[in-house]
């Protein structure tokens, strides 16, 4: 099992339990690495997905796991790639029509509709994200065909949360794409 770490604005920290997670997964991992975490531009996430996927394709199973607004980059690269022996783990998505959504900052991301994605994913929300509310994770899962999850109050699930190591999202992990059996 391979995973590519697809987090959203500006990177995420040494805090952050997706560099956590990254960090115990070792070489079995690989981060995208776009030129503008602080100003996404849309076509530039999709293509760091892209490459970062290709880094580890050739491994076997391999596993997106995106934060934020990574999701959405995860999602359209999806849509266009359509890569066989993937999954996808979608937590905190923001509604890009959300008065919270940095549209300035990420005027790309704006326009983008969910669609049904091409492999099994599982969207893990908060009820209390600042940048999404419950209703509207709900209705993100439905349009791109994820189950669901929510989580109870941990707001947008990053360092500022406080959810550390995130061992409650480790468990999530293993029961959507169980480890390989040695």
């Amino acid at each position: 099992m391979s995973y590519v770490v697809v987090p959203g604005i500006d990177g995420s920290d040494e805090a952050h339990w997706q560099s956590r997670w990254e960090a115990g997964w070792g070489a079995e991992a690989v981060r995208i690495a776009p030129g503008s975490w602080s100003a996404p531009d849309l076509e530039d996430w999709v293509a760091a997905v892209g490459k970062a996927y290709e880094a580890v394709a050739g491994r076997g199973p391999v596993v997106l796991v995106a934060h934020s607004l990574g999701c959405w980059a995860v999602a359209e690269w999806l849509r266009r790639a359509r890569p066989e022996d993937a999954a996808a783990f979608l937590v905190a998505p923001p509604d890009p029509h959300g008065p919270a959504f940095p549209a300035e900052a990420a005027p790309g991301f704006v326009p983008l509709r969910p669609a049904p994605l091409p492999c099994p994913a599982l969207l893990v929300a908060s009820t209390d994200d600042p940048y999404c509310a419950p209703r509207k994770s709900a209705d993100l899962a439905t349009a791109w065909g994820t189950r669901l999850r929510l989580v109870g109050s941990r707001g947008h699930l990053n360092t500022a949360s406080g959810v550390g190591e995130w061992g409650e999202g480790r468990e999530l992990l293993g029961e959507f794409v169980p480890p390989p059996s040695a």
